[in-house]
């Protein structure tokens, strides 16, 4: 069922699903719930020996709390490191297929105190024995909190989070970039930072999501340790720069979303204050994308009537979110998310488009094409009465675009009138919308340097021909009234500048200032 709220979620872009082709899709993400421990087991001893080229863990390496004490067992837990940075002792504890059943939830607790020792990744020679039965002892833990079928105890939850703590939560740090020259501009190096520590933090999260989604898990009892504290560090992670850690985070937060309903209101507000910190401040951040698909399914369950907090969000952020520069990263998601409100309630379709005209890009090309694609959507859900309310200021801005020298832009204007539900609201309100667009038809079909822009001017014209034939000559005659006028003024302000030059020409060869009469002025204005 998850599964599926997922796969109707817009997905990144090329560039972007190719970054993540190790990290996984929302529908197949790294390891998914649905794999057994042996993708993990090989995936893992895949990359054990290869992980120099990026970020380490910073958070306790080598290092173990003595809180966690084995208590009562004489198998070698606590872990020591000595002055030459080896471990004296980091023992496998037995398999579970080799205890007794009454045994297994202790020694369950056991490997999670084991796990929670973090190991330094930025020397993959370092401690390979300690990392592979760690790897080794987490790939157990994740089949057994699989095929439990009994209730997690109070002392198993707080192992579990304390252990995930340890492994996951540390201070991301931005890794250092080469730069390329390409045809002699310096260009930014595309391809995401990957955590060296990957291999080990992977199964860590496969844990824990599997941990949260369990049946067996006690709501009530787990809001106490999967407490406000954990879930804002848990926040805080999707910066990382990994891609498949970002995952990972989208696939639990959501989980946690829907099993900890106490919770979601603080989730709520949480995000949206990572988002007004990205809009109104610093610009970066690199899960604005998750975010926004977690948000798109939660929209797609918001009940209706639409509370007045779901249509502030709307509002205050998602409209907003089309001001950064770095739309491209997250456009798709928010558009998702604008189009689930507009189909939650039709009459938000007049407030979204005035939002968007407002954060219309002037200057850069290709966010105008996003915006107009965006547009379309919108205008695709739109009902007659939001439409109207609308028209005028939509379509002077439509006809701007329609003659923008960028041919992708006057293209994808264009592309409109491809649509039949627009198209017939258009042909509805025919009588203000031609008298609008015909100037900007005109002078493409005179003026426009791209042949396909031409063409495609062409078949809107007749469009608008068939639609009112006699409206269309009015609008014909008017605009060569205009034209006439327009070449008028032109005239007249050229002859203005005939007369300064020959004015000037003649106190050439004086001090005196040349001044022009008012008569002379209003004549040429006029």
């Amino acid at each position: 069922m998850f599964k599926k709220v997922f796969s109707k979620l817009p997905k990144k872009s090329q560039k972007s699903s190719e970054n993540r082709e190790q990290g996984g899709t929302p529908r197949s993400h790294g390891v998914s719930t649905s794999k057994n421990s042996e993708n993990i087991t090989q995936q893992g001893s895949n990359k054990t020996g290869n992980s120099s080229t990026s970020s380490s863990l910073n958070v306790g390496q080598g290092q173990y709390n003595n809180n966690h004490g084995n208590k009562g067992s004489s198998l070698p837990l606590f872990v020591n490191e000595n002055s030459n940075g080896n471990f004296n002792s980091y023992e496998a504890l037995p398999a579970f297929r080799d205890v007794p059943n009454s045994e297994k939830p202790s020694l369950f607790i056991k490997k999670l105190k084991m796990c929670s020792v973090v190991f330094d990744f930025t020397d993959p020679t370092k401690h390979l024995k300690e990392k592979e039965i760690k790897r080794q002892t987490l790939v157990e833990l994740v089949d057994y909190v699989s095929s439990v079928n009994a209730k997690f105890t109070e002392n198993v939850m707080q192992e579990v989070v304390k252990t995930v703590s340890a492994n996951i939560f540390r201070t991301l740090s931005p890794q250092p970039r080469e730069n390329k020259l390409v045809d002699g501009l310096e260009v930014e190096e595309e391809e995401p930072s990957m955590d060296p520590s990957w291999p080990h933090l992977q199964v860590v999260y496969e844990l824990f999501l599997r941990f949260v989604a369990s049946p067996e898990l006690d709501a009530k009892l787990a809001k106490r340790f999967i407490d406000q504290s954990f879930i804002l560090r848990l926040l805080d992670l999707f910066d990382s720069e990994d891609s498949r850690e970002r995952e990972y985070l989208k696939m639990t937060l959501h989980r946690i979303y829907g099993k900890l309903m106490a919770h979601r209101p603080f989730i709520r507000k949480s995000i949206n204050n990572t988002f007004l910190n990205f809009i109104f401040e610093t610009e970066k951040h690199n899960g604005i994308a998750e975010f926004l698909e977690i948000l798109g399914s939660i929209i797609n369950g918001f009940a209706l009537p639409l509370k007045e907090e779901h249509k502030l969000f709307l509002v205050r952020i998602l409209i907003p979110l089309h001001k950064p520069k770095c739309l491209a990263m997250y456009h798709q998601q928010l558009s998702y998310c604008i189009t689930q409100f507009v189909e939650k309630d039709c009459k938000l379709a007049d407030t979204i488009i005035r939002g968007l005209l407002k954060y219309w890009p002037i200057t850069n090309s290709s966010k105008e094409v996003m915006f107009l694609s965006e547009l379309e959507e919108v205008l695709e859900a739109t009902q007659p009465p939001e439409f109207q309310r609308c028209m005028v200021l939509l379509f002077h801005r439509v006809a701007h675009c329609l003659t923008s020298p960028h041919f992708q832009v006057a293209e994808r204007a264009l592309f409109l009138w491809n649509n039949d539900h627009i198209v017939n609201l258009i042909k509805q309100n025919c009588k203000v919308i031609l008298p609008i667009m015909f100037p900007a038809l005109e002078r493409n079909i005179k003026t426009h340097w791209n042949q396909a822009v031409h063409s495609l001017t062409l078949n809107v014209q007749k469009i608008f021909h068939d639609f009112d034939p006699d409206l269309y000559k009015e609008c014909l005659q008017k605009f060569e009234q205009d034209e006439s006028k327009e070449g008028e003024v032109t005239a007249g302000r050229e002859a203005t500048w005939r007369r300064l030059e020959e004015l000037a020409a003649k106190k050439a060869t004086s001090s005196e200032a040349v001044l022009v009469g008012k008569a002379l002025t209003r004549k040429s204005a006029g």
